[in-house]
């Protein structure tokens, strides 16, 4: 089964000329000549994409715009996707801001993850895989999240003391980047 986005993040936009003066070879694969070129992250499972804009629709980076399979307001098409050596400095550098903003808007998601994320081999919990929690903050997720659900990103800060938006952002990006084997998020 593909996975498919239905949402994105915009990282980057490049104008159309710009393109064309970085990669003259697309005017003979047809690229168009009025639309803008995007970098993007879908928000479900942070795929790094390729867009072109409609002619004469704009967008900021940052902003949330539809791509799945129905009507489109600003993206004409998903070129193809991306990978993380092939963003452009820009894009590079609104990634983490975007991650975090995709992170706190899915916040239940990433609780939840904290609720039922089990062990990945006999020796390694998921929960493990994501920077700073060892053997003894496992042990205190397990036994809090035993005692009552946690209901937020706060509800985790308070009783286990660790940053869990941080820590799934770090991770994330890491896993964006090609960085581990397991993968917990990215798609």
């Amino acid at each position: 089964m593909v996975k498919r986005e239905d949402y994105a993040y915009i990282l980057d936009i490049i104008p159309p000329e710009q393109m064309l003066v970085k990669d003259p070879s697309l005017i003979k694969k047809g690229f168009p000549r009025n639309e803008a070129y995007v970098q993007a992250i879908g928000e479900q499972f942070f795929a790094l994409l390729e867009l072109t804009l409609k002619p004469n629709a704009t967008a900021e980076v940052g902003e949330r715009v539809y791509i799945g399979s129905g009507p489109r307001d600003k993206v004409n098409k998903i070129v193809r996707r991306i990978n993380y050596d092939e963003l452009t400095s820009e894009a590079k550098n609104a990634l983490p801001e975007v991650v975090t903003k995709i992170v706190k808007a899915q916040e239940s998601r990433f609780v939840d993850f904290f609720n039922k994320a089990g062990p990945i081999t006999l020796k390694m919990h998921s929960l493990e895989l994501l920077k700073g929690i060892g053997k003894k903050t496992l042990w205190q997720i397990l036994e809090e999240r035993r005692k009552k659900p946690f209901q937020s990103f706060e509800d985790i800060k308070n009783r286990v003391g660790i940053d869990p938006e941080k820590l799934i952002v770090d991770r994330i990006l890491r896993e964006i980047q090609g960085a581990d084997q397991y993968r917990l998020f990215v798609g």
